[in-house]
């Protein structure tokens, strides 16, 4: 029975699964947690996964190993591949103002999603080049290669320390501001402006399963995948299927055949993790939208389902906006949330309750039609996430959004899909292998498009 192994290199920790790889059960898993902050050496990183791989007891009888891991992550290394400074991270947001200069330089946000299908926001690889070289010039000359997170790993897991052997897959690149997942192409001259003419060597970019070499121990490894793209390979999605998961943010993916260009600079024009496209929007606000209004109730979470589930649908017109820490889908970052619609009549813990479950919900929705607009046909709903665990999320996520919804059974699905990816490098067939996650639980519920109404009547209040 050969062995593969899947690893997680998220925000907070890193996760570790070893499957069988035939049937993709999980047979052994482990984790360690992640430093906090917006910068980290990646050597913490990689101090996480040998924890991991230790207390999941160790990799040696794996025969192939692929990484999934937060995307973005501005890596810099030296012509000798040592680390030129702390990686700055997704999440960090002092490149704000280079994304709109890199964005103006182009000639608008229409010319970045015509090229790449990303506009740059802070989040992106190539806005943080830009704030290094503006910032920090003499870490900018010494880069000699740029790659992110997960290449790094794979790379460091190979035992080279030769910066041409770096690898990565398209999901990942197609985050970085210079890749275009349409066209499957690095575009060096976006690079060169990110980087004020710069030009590092960058990582080569693999397909789906392509191998990135062999580990120390002499397991092959996959080019490894975003989190997101990792995500939608766990779960085995396919066209038509929409992925909404409930995080600290808000993320709603979707497998298509056509890449967006979206000008708006809602949708990205991701690639996922099997040849294919995964158009994406993120939000800020997730599944501490429903924490916090637990916590003003002064109630669990299993108090809050009962209350959210008592009211009718439409809370007795009472509508919550969820943009309790700004937003960026739409783009609002000094936007609050807002309670619309209350009365003396309404203002009860049950509608309250209710209220934050379908404005949480209805944000999703406007992500969901936002890729829609973009020609990806949305067929099957997807929810996952810490938010999906809500029993009010879970039924009355299908009457927001319209759609009948599969939430599939609790698990790692980057490292699974990471894993999964293993597999298919290992077994060398034209497709990944069919594995079993077991039969989601399905719900149904009537369309209620009143409150998608009155959200969106609320909503553009906001955006006044």
């Amino acid at each position: 029975m050969p062995l593969v192994a899947g690893i997680d290199s998220s925000t907070q920790s890193c996760k570790v699964l070893v499957c069988d790889a035939d049937s993709g059960e999980i047979l052994r898993s482990a984790s360690a947690p992640h430093p906090d902050g917006t910068e980290v050496h990646p050597n913490r990183w990689w101090e996480a996964l040998e924890q991991a791989i230790s207390a999941a007891g160790g990799i040696a009888d794996v025969a192939a190993v692929s990484v999934g891991a937060q995307q973005h992550g501005m890596v810099c290394l030296d012509s000798r591949g040592r680390v030129v400074r702390d990686a700055l991270l997704w999440n960090d947001t002092r490149s704000a103002h280079a994304a709109a200069e890199l964005t103006d330089e182009l000639g608008g946000p229409q010319a970045w999603a015509r090229r790449t299908g990303v506009v740059p926001v802070a989040a992106v690889t190539a806005t943080k080049l830009r704030w290094l070289a503006d910032h920090e010039p003499h870490h900018a000359d010494a880069t000699a290669a740029v790659c992110l997170p997960h290449d790094w790993l794979t790379w460091r897991l190979s035992g080279s320390s030769d910066i041409a052997d770096l690898r990565t897959d398209r999901s990942d690149a197609s985050g970085t501001g210079y890749f275009s997942a349409e066209s499957n192409t690095v575009q060096t001259d976006l690079l060169e402006l990110a980087f004020r003419g710069r030009r590092p060597v960058v990582p080569q970019v693999l397909g789906p399963r392509e191998s990135a070499g062999t580990a120390a121990h002499g397991a092959l490894l996959g080019a490894g995948a975003g989190d997101n793209a990792a995500a939608a390979l766990g779960l085995g999605a396919v066209p038509g299927d929409c992925i909404v998961s409930l995080g600290t943010s808000g993320v709603v993916s979707a497998v298509a055949t056509t890449a967006p260009h979206d000008a708006d600079g809602l949708v990205a024009g991701f690639a996922d993790a099997t040849g294919r496209q995964l158009p994406l929007v993120c939000t800020l606000n997730g599944a501490p939208v429903l924490a916090a209004v637990a916590a003003m109730l002064r109630v669990d979470f299993t108090e809050f389902d009962r209350l959210a589930l008592s009211a009718p649908p439409g809370a007795d017109g009472m509508v919550l906006i969820p943009y309790f820490d700004g937003e960026r889908s739409p783009n609002l970052p000094d936007a609050s949330g807002a309670l619309h619609g209350v009365t003396s009549r309404n203002m009860t813990s049950a509608n309250i309750a209710r209220a934050a479950v379908e404005g949480l919900l209805s944000s999703m929705a406007f992500c969901v039609d936002t890729i829609g607009g973009q020609g990806v046909d949305v067929e099957r709903i997807m929810l996952v996430g810490g938010g999906a665990r809500s029993e009010a999320v879970r039924q009355i996520a299908p009457a927001v959004l319209g759609l009948d919804v599969h939430v599939p059974r609790p698990t790692e699905y980057v490292a699974l899909g990471a894993a999964r990816q293993a597999a298919w490098v290992l077994g060398g067939q034209s497709s990944p292998p069919s594995w079993t996650v077991g039969s989601p639980a399905v719900y149904t519920a009537d369309s209620t498009p009143h409150v998608r109404e009155r959200y969106d009547s609320a909503q553009k209040l906001t955006l006044r």
